[in-house]
C-alpha cells in the first residue's frame, strides 16, 4: 500500500463539505439578520481553501521526491 491508499479521502470530504457550506452562504445572503453568520462562514471557507491548497502542494511535492 502507498501512503495515499492508507489515508482517508480528505479531498472528497473537503469538496463535499465546502460545496454544501458555499450553498448555505449563498442562501444566507437573502436573510439580512444572518449576514454576520454568512460572513463568518464565508471567511472560514476561504481559510479552509487556503489550507487545502497549501497542504495539497506540500503533499504533491513530497510524492515527487
Amino acid at each position: 500500500f502507498t501512503r495515499r491508499e492508507e489515508m482517508a479521502d480528505y479531498r472528497k470530504m473537503y469538496v463535499t463539505l465546502c460545496a454544501a457550506a458555499s450553498d448555505a452562504v449563498d442562501e444566507l445572503e437573502n436573510i439580512p439578520l444572518a449576514m454576520s453568520c454568512r460572513n463568518y462562514l464565508k471567511e472560514a471557507l476561504l481559510k479552509a481553501e487556503e489550507i487545502y491548497i497549501e497542504t495539497t502542494i506540500r503533499v504533491s511535492e513530497q510524492d515527487e521526491e
